[in-house]
């Protein structure tokens, strides 16, 4: 297995990001492409908020958009991916950093049906089976996390000085297990600048006959928006990964990239470009930047 020096917008060539969504980075154009029955009349437009329409909601991301979570988690991922891989006689093993640079912002079910495709091999895993290991790499991801997890830098004083200012609805929207986000907010000192029932998971929020369906499905920004009583003109997305900038953007909502959690420069930069191709029409590399981003989305971004 090699890495790629730019991984993130390697991510994006192979096609994940653009099969169903086309994004324009000039100011004057952002078209959504797909089937429009799967889009329901609550979804408004990007370009709505351009026209001055009121942003009343803010739909952010959890795993390393407001806390530093990824690199703990990953490494808990690798570990079962490993031993399910042996136990299958496929010979792959994987680190930590190879999962979270190839498939960020999946689930672990989807992560572990993607690895199958992209390295043409079968772990003659059932979904039923790999549900069952989705729930033991949440418990030791879970415990990880309890002991050394971290809010992204600057995350916690801007979620305070939004609460405060008591403007916008703050919402959490999330491909990991339901109970993952709330430890990892508790964890990171944020669960009490969020209603319960505002937050979402794409493993676990979605509603019968709805199949759990990892981002860059857009099903669980739709649902979030359907919940929320929202439109996605009213609604900002805040994202770190290709894969969750796709499914916000395919839900219509304008979507801010964030880049704070890569260790260096280099990696901070590719990941700029690859959330540009997927959708993000602006791009933050801490949270002390987002109410300037905020003004000039409500604005007009003119």
């Amino acid at each position: 297995m090699t890495n790629s020096k730019s991984p993130w917008r390697a991510w994006i060539l192979k096609g994940h990001a653009h099969d169903e969504v086309s994004a324009k980075p000039s100011s004057e154009c952002f078209v959504i492409c797909g089937d429009p029955a799967a889009i329901p009349r609550r979804l408004g437009t990007v370009m709505e908020s351009r026209s001055g329409n009121k942003i009343t909601t803010l739909l952010l991301d959890c795993d390393n958009t407001l806390v530093q979570s990824e690199t703990l988690a990953f490494e808990a991922c690798a570990d079962l991916t490993n031993e399910i891989l042996a136990a299958h006689d496929v010979d792959l093993q994987f680190t930590g950093r190879q999962l979270q640079q190839e498939f960020v912002g999946q689930s672990f079910q989807a992560m572990m049906r993607s690895l199958e495709a992209r390295y043409d091999v079968s772990c003659a895993v059932s979904d039923a089976q790999l549900d069952r290991y989705a729930s033991t790499e949440d418990d030791r991801v879970i415990s990880k996390l309890a002991q050394k997890l971290q809010p992204c830098a600057g995350a916690n004083a801007e979620l305070a000085r939004l609460a405060a200012r008591g403007r916008h609805t703050l919402a959490v929207v999330s491909s990991s297990a339901l109970r993952r986000v709330r430890a990892s907010l508790a964890a990171a000192g944020q669960a009490s600048f969020f209603d319960p029932r505002h937050v979402f998971s794409a493993a676990d929020s979605l509603l019968p006959p709805s199949e759990p369906v990892s981002k860059p499905d857009p099903a669980v920004y739709l649902h979030a928006l359907d919940a929320l009583a929202k439109t996605a003109g009213e609604c900002v997305a805040v994202e770190d990964s290709p894969s969750g900038a796709t499914a916000a953007t395919r839900a219509g909502i304008l979507t801010v990239g964030y880049v704070g959690a890569c260790d260096e420069p280099e990696e901070a930069e590719a990941l700029r470009g690859a959330l540009e191709e997927a959708g993000c029409r602006l791009v933050m590399g801490h949270w002390a930047e987002f109410a300037g981003l905020l003004r000039r989305i409500e604005d007009g971004l003119d």
